[in-house]
């Protein structure tokens, strides 16, 4: 997802997908420490991700 995506969403919808993008990366730590990761490049992406939404909602709070 790009930034230029995240900006048209919502608070709310930021915030229940940076839920669920936590809870992506628990598994995904998870499986990498039992072995199962496949994908080893998705933890990285979804931590950039959610640093992305996370600078949004700043800039967006900064700017109020």
């Amino acid at each position: 997802m790009k930034t230029e995506e995240i900006r048209k969403k919502t608070e709310d919808q930021i915030s229940s997908e940076m839920e669920n993008l936590y809870k992506e990366s628990l598994n995904l730590r998870f499986q990498k420490s039992s072995g199962q990761l496949e994908n080893t490049s998705r933890i990285n992406k979804v931590r950039k991700l959610i640093a992305r939404m996370k600078t949004v909602l700043n800039e967006r709070s900064e700017g109020k």
